[in-house]
């Protein structure tokens, strides 16, 4: 069994990320997540996804991009079609 880095639980199911050349412990993917998601810098929140970067800057979306003065970002629903065309691509009558 081994301790999670983040919380110091020992558990069974542990398991590791390799980041370079360091390697961390966990028992959840909330504590691997809390350890190395990056932190949007607008809202603080943590980036799980893909996320907009800008001059070596981090968001959570486009949203937040702008409200840092970012201009040339868009997330999928900011264009003219939004979201009905991803409703419909999923096969769902929106």
């Amino acid at each position: 069994m081994a301790i999670c880095d983040v919380c110091g639980n020992e558990y069974d199911k542990s398991f590791e990320i390799r980041r370079g050349p360091v390697t961390y412990t966990f028992d959840c993917f909330e504590c691997a997540i809390h350890r190395l998601a990056p932190q949007c810098a607008h809202c603080a929140c943590r980036v799980i996804g893909h996320g907009v970067e800008s001059e070596g800057q981090i968001y959570c979306c486009a949203n937040c991009a702008r409200k840092q003065g970012v201009t040339d970002v868009a997330d999928r629903g900011d264009g003219p079609s939004g979201l009905g065309e991803i409703g419909r691509a999923a096969g769902q009558g929106l």
